[in-house]
């Protein structure tokens, strides 16, 4: 366990992770809003957790999370730190599952997570990317006192991300 909450445990994902992740990416707001990552079996969401960017990260500590409920452990999404390259940036990355969202989980994850950053990994900034469609996105990263910076291209073929400061 990384960080416990008073409803949620964060961890490190696993292969065993593997159904819960499957159903998660292919949720339509997952891939409007973050992308479609191609993952449609069982072996497809391990190979992606086991091999994908979210579980390897060249710095110590980052990653995305598995979060759940701590009462029942319940899934209910991922929040983690990601290494921006492209930008030099560290992202707060979060995607809560449809049936958990309006229950402040991603609120709740993200402003563990980014202690856990700030605290132990000795992040000195950490930043919000989204689409501006993301409505839900951006909703939470003001919440956690960032404003919005500027939009940047992550690809030759995205649209814009606007960037949370």
């Amino acid at each position: 366990m990384i960080i416990v909450t008073s409803r949620l445990r964060i961890r490190e994902l696993s292969v065993e992770d593997a159904e819960f992740a499957l159903r998660l990416v292919n949720e339509p707001a997952f891939i409007a809003n973050i992308g479609d990552k191609g993952v449609r079996t069982i072996e497809d969401a391990r190979s992606f957790i086991s091999e994908g960017p979210w579980t390897c990260q060249e710095k110590p500590g980052y990653g995305q999370f598995l979060v759940d409920q701590k009462e029942d452990g319940d899934p209910v999404g991922i929040c983690g730190l990601l290494f921006r390259d492209s930008l030099n940036v560290t992202d707060i990355g979060f995607a809560i599952l449809a049936k958990h969202r309006g229950r402040g989980f991603a609120l709740e994850a993200a402003k563990a997570v980014m202690n856990y950053g700030f605290s132990k990994l000795q992040i000195e900034e950490i930043v919000g990317l989204t689409s501006d469609a993301n409505t839900a996105s951006i909703r939470v990263l003001k919440k956690l006192g960032m404003k919005f910076d500027r939009v940047v291209k992550m690809s030759d073929d995205d649209p814009g991300t606007a960037v949370y400061r």
